[in-house]
């Protein structure tokens, strides 16, 4: 049953939601603006390195974001996190939209990454910690949906503004990048605070407060608010006991060492499977299959990104009712079978089938079957996984970790893919078909299920039992109420949480 409780939760995760919406929207402004010939023209039609440089500065600031943001996530809360990162955007959008030369929109490129790394290392931090139990799956996944409605936004402006003839036709989508940041300062002070941060800052009556408010239906007694803080506070005070709080600690300890391989491995494998090229160079894909008209390649990039949206939302949806590692395994082998399609046809298109038409529309159904088969899984796990699978005190440097290897491995697609394409063309693509076999099988024989429990809880698939809250966790059972036991099975799980849900 849904109470206000619910309505409110959903309500301001949306809004912390939105600053995914932020690298969303770049990459896709990016890409229709290589359509835009009042672009081109503004910057001499930058192609290989050039135009690699462009799009690989905004990720270079992110990279650079890695050795603050999770002090400012920790130090001065996720909330002020948003904001300070918000801020800095906003300047690097008025910079970008009002550029004169290459060096000065380079320059603003650079800032708004380095704003996004610091507001994306606090915003799902925050989503995952306000988040109830019951739901964090759906909600924490919903975080990296919306990086494709920024997506979609873009597309729709460019596609716009393709027809005024003037510098307006760029500027504009530029200036528009910073309307999330907008949203978000203004909606932040009505944001609360995550009840775990507040926990550890000695601020535990207003943890409850909020806790109850947002899970408890108003009541910050309520049974499930009374287990959650008893988790939180024996979780904080167990870390605070056994371990330090510095860089060293992520590899102090087998668990975190396993914790900060995955972590690594999906920011990787999340940016390093082909969909650079489909996101940021998109009208050059377009143009080694003969659509290169740029007002047809402004509408299959719209399309594309729509698609993308509604299957990242669908896969975000069912992922409470999906294992993670079934989501990911296939969300990973349909990735392979569609890249592989996609360049079976564009190197058909270039040999073989020279110029057949309906070759190039098998290449472009491929493209959004791919699009289709990673949105499903990628788009919501990114994010939600890195985050879940951290414990408190190592949460924003792990975020930070699994982050800088998403910025690197875009600022690697970004500078490395126009060059490789302007070297060998669509044999370039064969680099992925060789690659996303070897991600399939790590995510097959690494990847832990994380399903069906609290966020302290899965400190003890990663620590073993020694990491479980209290040694004998407390648990909710349905005729008893809140009693001691042993760790619970994915069963005892299921039954918490229709037992939470009809309290």
């Amino acid at each position: 049953m849904v109470n206000r409780g619910d309505i409110m939760l959903c309500f301001l995760s949306s809004v912390a939601i939105i600053n995914s919406c932020v690298n969303g929207y770049d990459g896709s402004m990016m890409n229709g603006m290589q359509s835009l010939s009042q672009w081109q023209t503004s910057f001499n039609h930058p192609v290989g390195s050039a135009l690699g440089l462009l799009n690989a500065i905004f990720n270079l600031g992110g990279t650079c974001s890695f050795f603050f943001a999770p002090y400012v996530t920790d130090i001065v809360g996720r909330r002020l996190g948003i904001a300070i990162g918000s801020v800095i955007i906003l300047v690097g959008v008025i910079l970008q939209s009002a550029s004169h030369s290459v060096g000065m929109f380079t320059g603003a490129r650079f800032v708004i990454g380095f704003g996004l790394g610091i507001s994306s290392n606090s915003a799902p931090i925050l989503v995952a910690e306000l988040a109830h139990p019951a739901y964090r799956g759906k909600i924490t996944g919903l975080y990296n949906t919306q990086w494709a409605l920024g997506a979609i936004i873009a597309a729709g402006v460019t596609y716009g503004s393709f027809s005024i003839p003037s510098e307006a036709a760029w500027r504009i989508p530029s200036a528009l990048q910073g309307l999330f940041s907008v949203i978000l300062l203004i909606f932040l002070p009505f944001m609360p605070e995550s009840p775990r941060w507040l926990v550890d800052k000695g601020r535990a009556d207003e943890a409850r407060k909020i806790l109850g408010r947002l899970h408890g239906n108003g009541d910050p007694n309520h049974p499930l608010v009374n287990l959650e803080m008893q988790e939180i506070e024996e979780a904080i005070e167990y870390e605070r006991l056994n371990q330090r709080v510095s860089w060293l600690e992520l590899v102090a300890t087998p668990g975190n060492r396993y914790r900060m391989f995955l972590g690594i491995c999906v920011g990787l494998f999340s940016q390093w499977s082909g969909n650079g090229l489909v996101s940021y160079y998109l009208s050059k894909i377009l143009n080694n299959i003969g659509i290169t008209d740029s007002k047809q390649q402004l509408q299959l990039n719209l399309g594309k990104e729509c698609l993308s949206w509604v299957m990242a939302n669908t896969g975000a949806l069912v992922t409470d009712r999906l294992n993670r590692r079934t989501q990911f395994i296939a969300s990973t082998a349909g990735m392979m079978i569609t890249f592989a399609g996609l360049t079976g046809f564009t190197g058909a298109y270039n040999t073989v089938a020279a110029g057949n038409q309906g070759v190039g529309v098998g290449a472009v159904v491929f493209i959004f079957l791919y699009g289709i088969t990673y949105s499903l899984g990628w788009t919501p796990l990114t994010t939600l996984y890195p985050t879940e699978i951290m414990p408190y005190h190592i949460r924003a440097k792990g975020l930070a970790v699994s982050s800088l290897a998403v910025n690197l491995a875009l600022f690697f697609n970004s500078y490395v893919n126009p060059v490789g394409m302007a070297a060998i063309d669509w044999k370039f693509y064969l680099v992925y078909c060789a690659w996303i076999p070897v991600e399939l099988l790590t995510v097959i024989f690494f990847f832990k299920e994380t399903k069906g429990r609290t966020l302290e809880e899965l400190a003890i698939i990663f620590d073993g039992e020694v990491a479980a809250v209290e040694g004998n966790r407390l648990h909710i059972d349905p005729s008893q109420g809140i009693v001691p036991g042993t760790p619970p099975s994915d069963l005892d799980i299921k039954e918490e949480k229709q037992h939470f849900e009809t309290v």
